[in-house]
C-alpha cells in the first residue's frame, strides 16, 4: 500500500507544476474632466498588478505620478509607455501596464495637462 502512494508522487509533481498561472489583479481607473475614479488606487508592495487605464473624455489626459513609478518595477514591454514618471492616455483610448508596487508609501497622482490639477484631477497610489 505505501508503495502505492510513493509511485503517485512523480503524478502529483507534475499536475502541479503545469497548473496555469493564475493571472494579476486587475486595477482599473478611469479618467474623464477632471478626475481619476477611484481616486485613491491601493495596490499590494510585491504584487504583480495590471494597471488598466480607461480614458473616458474625448480629450486627453495623462496618469502621472513620478516617485511611484520610479519606485515600481514595470514590465519591460510596458516601459516605453511610462515616459517623464507618467502614462499619456489619449481621448477614448485605454492603456495597460504591467506592474509591482516594490516601496510600501503614498504617491501623489496628478494629470498633468494644462490646468487639469487645479481643476481637481488628483489623486493618491497607496502601497501596503
Amino acid at each position: 500500500m505505501r508503495l502505492a502512494h510513493l509511485a503517485a508522487l512523480p503524478v502529483l509533481a507534475i499536475a502541479a507544476s503545469t497548473a496555469p498561472a493564475q493571472a494579476p489583479p486587475t486595477i482599473e481607473v478611469h479618467l474623464s474632466n477632471f478626475r481619476f475614479t477611484p481616486s485613491t488606487i491601493v495596490l499590494r508592495q510585491g504584487q504583480p498588478t495590471l494597471l488598466r487605464l480607461v480614458n473616458d473624455s474625448g480629450g486627453g489626459h495623462d496618469f502621472a505620478a513620478r516617485e511611484f513609478f520610479a519606485s515600481a518595477a514595470v514590465a519591460p514591454g510596458d516601459r516605453a509607455r511610462v515616459r517623464g514618471g507618467g502614462i499619456e492616455v489619449p481621448g477614448g483610448e485605454i492603456r495597460e501596464i504591467h506592474l509591482t508596487a516594490s516601496r510600501p508609501g503614498s504617491y501623489k497622482l496628478t494629470c498633468t495637462h494644462t490646468l487639469h490639477k487645479t481643476f481637481g484631477m488628483s489623486g493618491r497610489i497607496v502601497v501596503r
